[in-house]
């Protein structure tokens, strides 16, 4: 491995903690319907004997502002769907009609959108910590180098400053997403 390509998994790392932090966000209910909110439940399906993502299960849309319609590929599925909602952290009662499996998406409260501000805040630290775990992979792979006397120790001192440049760029990204996702569920 050569110092280049430790910046590069280093930088890959610090995205993919970023961008794992934005999927958690788009689950977290805001008040409006959106197919996100749901699409990454795991539903155990006892006629196919495993759990799947309801995405792989149903078609999910959202023909109202405040309504997630489910549609099962397979008719069969519809109670095991239901159960699976039902049993999710999300609050909301699934109601089925005929083929098809209704969530209405009831107004927050105040004191649920503080509660949902913590869950975001909670979700960002554990991806600021994430990113300080690569940062310190990505540091120990460039000290292997310099140990190795494949590069210098002036390399060493400027890919750990780069190293630190990705770090603090990374948790201002999150710091961003956790702003904007705040104000999304703050507004009324």
């Amino acid at each position: 491995m050569d110092a280049d390509t430790a910046i590069l998994e280093t930088e890959e790392g610090m995205k993919n903690a970023v961008g794992h932090m934005v999927q958690e966000f788009a689950g977290v209910r805001t008040g409006k319907a959106s197919p996100t909110l749901v699409e990454g439940i795991d539903i155990h399906v006892a006629s196919y004997g495993s759990s799947m993502k309801l995405k792989q299960l149903a078609m999910i849309t959202t023909p109202e502002p405040r309504l997630i319609v489910v549609q099962p590929f397979d008719p069969s599925t519809t109670q095991d769907i239901e159960r699976g909602l039902k049993e999710s952290k999300l609050g909301i009662n699934p109601n089925v009609d005929g083929k098809n499996i209704r969530l209405p998406i009831p107004e927050l409260s105040e004191e649920r959108r503080r509660d949902l501000v913590k869950v975001v805040k909670g979700m960002a630290e554990d991806s600021r910590v994430r990113v300080r775990g690569v940062r310190k992979d990505g540091i120990d792979k460039v000290k292997k180098l310099e140990k190795e006397k494949e590069i210098t120790e002036d390399d060493l001192r400027r890919l750990e400053k780069e190293i630190q440049g990705l770090t603090d760029a990374s948790v201002k990204q999150i710091d961003e997403q956790v702003s904007a996702k705040e104000k999304e569920i703050m507004k009324v």
